[in-house]
């Protein structure tokens, strides 16, 4: 599994956006870590798991909300 260790001032969305591509995975991103779950500023050196995604985010969302690409 991979890991990523914080710096301080990351948040959630930060996170997601640049170890998994977008934002949409953060969700997935607090579930993977429910230790940290009340946490929204990170101080340095929070070593957090990374999930692996295998069905990107866009394709989970409803036909109506769903970008054309």
């Amino acid at each position: 599994m991979k890991k990523y260790t914080t710096v301080q001032g990351d948040m959630w969305d930060s996170i997601a956006f640049r170890e998994l591509g977008d934002v949409a995975y953060t969700d997935k991103l607090i579930l993977e870590n429910p230790k940290y779950i009340g946490t929204h500023i990170f101080p340095s050196g929070v070593v957090l798991n990374i999930p692996e995604i295998t069905v990107p985010a866009y394709d989970s969302l409803p036909p109506w909300k769903k970008v054309s690409r």
